[in-house]
C-alpha cells in the first residue's frame, strides 16, 4: 500500500484495508511529490556512500558533515560498494535544474539528479529523513521526484551596518543549505562601514571600516567597532558557498549610500562637508558619488577588485535611495545633465548606473539593482530586486527584466517578529511568520512569459539595530525557513500551525549547527490585570495552536487544561503554559509568578502609540557592554498610551526613563519636530488624562539627564475612583537627546 503526500492517494483505499496510512515524513520545503512505501533502512555508522564524480562526491562530503551534526558519522566517499545497505550517489539525464529523485528502501537510498545541486539537494533531503522526530537514523521507505518552483531562493544579509565575524558567515551558509536556499546577497558596503579591500584605496578600511556609535549628549563614548573581511577570508566565504550550491552575490551601494568611501576619499563626493560621527546615524544620507571620470575609475577599480574575488555572474550595485539635493545644487552638475541631454537628476542616475552596468556587462557580469535603477535607462540583462512592494517586479517584467520579489516590510527581517520580553530591538512594525508564509512571490496579471522574469524571492536583514550575531539569527530564523518553502514548493495556502509541523523539526535538526532561532510564533504572552484582590492573566500566541497551563508549579503536557478564557490567579500561583503541536510542548513557553505590581506595570512594548506612523525598537546607548534598555517609540512623536489604565489602584506613579541620541538621517524632516517648552532647563514627562486632556502630573528630568542610562523617576497622582486613560508625553527645546520610557508603574 502507498500513499502520495504531494498527490495524495484517496483516504478510501485505507479505509478498505484497514491499515493506518503511513505518516509523511516532515520535511522542509516540502517536496514535489513523495509517496512512502514499503520498508526503509536504518543510515548507521559507517554507511558506504558511493558516488562516482566530483559533483557526488561533494554532495557525499555534505551529508556525512550534516549526519554527524546528528551524532552518526559516516565515512567518506567511495567509488563502489558491495555493502547490502549503502547510499548511492549518480548523475542522470532527465532532472530539472536543482531537481532530483531519491528512493529508499531495505539496500539503503539512491538519489539521481542531473547536476551538483540536485545531487546536493538529495543528500540534504536524505539528512532530513535520517533525523526525524525520536527516529535518528532511521530512513523510510519514500519515492521523492522534487525540483524547485524558483531559482532564486535568497537572504541578504547587513554586514556594511554591523560587522558579522566570518565565522559567522559560515554558519549562515550551513543554515541556508539546510533548508535549499541558494542565493547569499552580501551587503558590503554603505554609510556606516566598508568591508572590502580594495587595492590601491587603502583608506577604505583603514578608516571607513570603523566607527563609535552614537550615544546622547553627555554619555560616555563607545569603544570603537568594525572591521573588514581579508581578500582570503572572502575566497574561503566563496568556496564554502560553492560547496554548498549557494551563490554569492556581492552588493556596492551606488550612486547614494556612499558616505564610508566619500569619508575615506572627500575627492569621490561633492565637496559637501561630513559633520564628525555622522557615519554612526542611520537613515537615507544625502551624500552622493559625483560624475566625474576620476569616480568612475575608482568605481571601476573597485568592480575589478569584487570580480577577482567573486566568481558568480551577478554583482549588486544598488542604486536605491539617492537623495539628489548635491546634485541639484552643483553647477558642474547641472551642465553636466544638460550636454548629456539628461531631462533631470533621476535620468543622470539612470546614465550613472548603466554606464558602470555596461562595464559589468562588458566582462561577461550581470548587474544587479534596486527597483530604483527602472527610473533611468539600463542594461537589457539587468536584474531587478523589487523592495518597494511588488510593482517594481511587475514594471521590470512587462520591460523584459528579470525580477526578483523583496519586498518591505514582510519579507524586511529586521522588523519585529513579536511583542514579547525577548525580541531584540529593530524596525517596530510587527512582521509575524504567518505573515511571511502567506507571501506570493508570483505578482498577479502577468502574462505566461512575463511570468518566467519572475525568478524568485529574497528576505533582507538590514542591520541597523541588529548588533550581534545571536541577534542575527534571531532575526533570520525560522522566517528564512518559510522562504524556502515558498520558494522550493508550490504556490498554496500556508499557516503557522500547518507549517509548525515540518519546522519544529527542522529546528531541532539544525541546533547543532549553532542555531538558535526565534520562537516568536510560539511565544506564550501574558498580560496582567488587578481583579479585586486577585489577579488575571490573559494569554496570547501569534501560531493559532493550542495553549495549554498548569498552576502548580508542573511543566504543561497534552493533557493539562487548553487555554480559553483569562485565568484568575490568587496567592502568588506560578504559571506555566505552553503552545503545543501533535502533542508536544513547542519552544516559547512561559513560566512566571506575577505579582500585583505586575498588573500595575506596562513596558514601552506593552503601550500603545499616540501615533499611527511606524516606530522604532532601540536599544540604549549605555552600557557600552552588558544588557541595555529597549525603547518602543516614535522619533517624530514620542507619545505613549495607556488605555483603561487602573488609576483607582494608585497614589503614586513611577517612570523609568532613557534618553537615546538623535541619530537619523530624515533631513527637513527633523524641523518638523516639535515639543512643548519645558518649565525646567532638563526639560520634564508629562502624565495628562488621554492625549490632550487634563495635566495629572509632572516627572522633572535634571536627575535623569545627568545619568546615561535609565532612570526611574517617581511623582504623586490625583485621586481617581475609576480607570482611566493615561497620556505620556515630554517637553524639550529639541531632538537631541531623544527621551523615551522604558516602563511605567503604578503606585499604591
Amino acid at each position: 500500500m502507498m500513499r502520495s503526500f504531494g498527490l495524495l492517494a484517496p483516504a478510501a483505499l485505507f479505509l478498505l484495508t484497514g491499515a493506518s496510512p503511513p505518516p509523511a515524513p516532515a520535511l522542509l520545503p516540502t517536496p514535489a511529490t513523495i509517496d512512502v512505501a514499503g520498508a526503509g533502512f536504518v543510515l548507521a555508522a559507517g554507511t558506504p556512500v558511493v558516488a562516482q564524480d566530483e559533483g557526488a562526491r561533494a554532495a557525499a562530503v555534505r551529508l556525512a558533515r550534516l549526519m554527524a551534526s546528528a551524532g552518526v558519522p559516516l565515512p567518506g566517499a567511495t567509488a563502489r560498494s558491495d555493502a547490502r545497505v549503502a547510499i548511492r550517489l549518480r548523475r542522470v539525464a532527465g532532472s530539472p535544474a536543482e531537481g532530483y529523485r531519491l528512493n529508499s528502501g531495505p539496500e539503503g537510498a539512491t538519489i539521481e539528479a542531473s547536476d551538483d545541486a540536485g545531487l546536493l539537494y538529495g543528500a540534504v533531503t536524505l539528512w532530513q529523513l535520517a533525523t526525524q522526530p525520536g527516529a535518528t537514523g532511521r530512513v523510510a521507505g519514500v519515492r521523492i521526484a522534487d525540483a524547485p518552483r524558483f531559482r532564486w531562493r535568497g537572504l541578504m544579509l547587513d554586514s556594511a551596518r554591523h560587522f558579522q565575524p566570518v565565522t559567522y558567515i559560515h554558519h549562515l551558509l550551513d543554515w541556508m543549505v539546510a533548508n535549499k536556499l541558494n542565493r547569499l546577497h552580501w551587503h558590503l558596503v554603505d554609510d556606516q562601514g566598508w568591508r572590502l579591500p580594495v587595492p590601491g584605496w587603502p583608506r577604505l578600511t583603514s578608516v571607513s571600516a570603523w566607527r563609535r556609535g552614537a550615544t546622547a549628549p553627555g554619555a560616555p563614548p563607545l569603544p570603537r567597532e568594525g572591521g573588514f573581511y581579508t581578500e582570503a577570508e572572502i575566497r574561503g566565504v566563496v568556496a564554502a558557498a560553492a560547496a554548498r550550491g549557494i551563490t554569492i552575490v556581492p552588493e556596492i551601494e551606488m550612486p547614494g549610500h556612499a558616505l564610508a568611501a566619500i569619508r575615506a576619499y572627500p575627492q569621490l563626493g561633492m565637496g559637501v562637508p561630513i559633520p564628525a560621527g555622522t557615519e554612526s546615524d542611520y537613515g537615507v544620507f544625502p551624500w552622493l558619488y559625483n560624475t566625474q571620470e576620476p569616480t568612475f575609475r575608482f568605481l571601476e577599480n573597485v568592480l575589478d577588485q569584487v570580480m577577482r574575488l567573486f566568481p558568480g555572474e551577478a554583482i549588486h550595485l544598488g542604486g536605491d535611495e539617492a537623495v539628489k539635493d548635491q546634485w541639484r545644487a552643483d553647477p558642474a552638475i547641472q551642465a553636466q545633465i544638460k550636454t548629456l541631454g539628461l531631462k533631470n537628476e533621476d535620468a543622470l542616475q539612470g546614465w550613472f548606473m548603466a554606464r558602470l552596468g555596461r562595464y559589468l556587462q562588458q566582462h561577461g557580469r550581470r548587474m544587479i539593482g534596486w527597483d530604483e535603477i527602472l527610473d533611468g535607462g539600463v542594461p537589457a540583462n539587468a536584474t531587478v530586486t523589487s523592495w518597494r512592494g511588488i510593482e517594481g517586479a511587475v514594471t521590470a517584467a512587462k520591460a523584459g527584466h528579470d525580477a526578483i520579489l523583496s519586498p518591505a516590510p514582510v519579507l524586511y527581517l529586521d522588523n519585529r517578529q513579536g511583542t514579547g520580553p525577548d525580541e531584540p530591538p529593530g524596525r517596530g512594525t510587527l512582521i509575524t511568520l504567518a505573515d511571511v508564509l502567506a507571501f506570493d512571490p508570483m505578482p498577479p496579471g502577468l502574462s505566461p512569459e512575463q511570468q518566467r522574469h519572475i525568478i524568485g524571492l529574497q528576505a533582507n536583514l538590514w542591520t541597523e539595530h541588529v548588533r550581534t550575531e545571536s541577534r542575527a539569527a534571531w532575526m533570520i530564523f525560522p522566517k528564512a525557513a518559510a522562504v524556502a518553502e515558498i520558494g522550493w514548493a508550490g504556490a498554496t495556502k500556508r499557516d503557522v500551525a500547518g507549517f509548525t509541523r515540518t519546522l519544529a523539526p527542522q529546528l531541532t535538526r539544525m541546533r547543532p549547527l549553532g542555531l538558535v532561532a526565534a520562537d516568536s510564533a510560539w511565544a506564550v504572552l501574558a498580560r496582567y490585570d488587578v481583579a479585586g484582590r486577585d489577579l488575571t492573566a490573559t494569554l496570547s500566541a501569534q501560531s493559532g495552536l493550542p495553549i495549554r497551563y498548569t498552576l502548580d508549579g508542573s511543566a504543561p503536557t497534552a493533557a493539562s487544561p487548553a487555554y480559553t478564557a483569562p485565568i484568575t490567579l490568587s496567592g502568588g500561583r506560578r504559571l506555566r503554559a505552553a503552545t503545543f503541536g501533535d502533542d508536544a510542548a513547542l519552544p516559547g513557553g512561559l513560566d512566571a509568578t506575577p505579582t500585583r505590581a505586575d498588573a500595575l506595570t506596562r513596558t514601552s512594548r506593552q503601550l500603545a502609540l499616540c501615533s499611527n506612523a511606524v516606530p522604532l525598537d532601540l536599544e540604549d546607548d549605555w552600557p557600552a557592554k552588558g544588557a541595555r534598555a529597549h525603547f518602543l517609540l516614535d522619533i517624530f512623536n514620542p507619545c505613549w498610551r495607556w488605555d483603561a489604565a487602573p488609576l483607582d489602584q494608585a497614589r503614586r506613579v513611577a517612570i523609568s526613563v532613557g534618553q537615546l541620541p538623535f541619530n537619523f538621517q530624515v533631513g527637513a524632516d527633523r524641523a518638523k519636530i516639535h515639543f512643548a517648552a519645558p518649565r525646567t532647563p532638563a526639560g520634564e514627562f508629562e502624565l495628562r488624562a488621554g492625549c490632550g486632556g487634563a495635566l495629572l502630573t509632572t516627572l522633572p528630568l535634571a536627575r535623569a539627564a545627568r545619568h546615561p542610562g535609565v532612570t526611574r523617576l517617581e511623582a504623586v497622582l490625583p485621586a481617581h475612583a475609576q480607570p482611566a486613560d493615561l497620556c505620556i508625553t515630554y517637553t524639550a527645546r529639541g531632538v537631541d537627546p531623544l527621551w523615551a520610557v522604558e516602563r511605567i508603574e503604578l503606585l499604591p
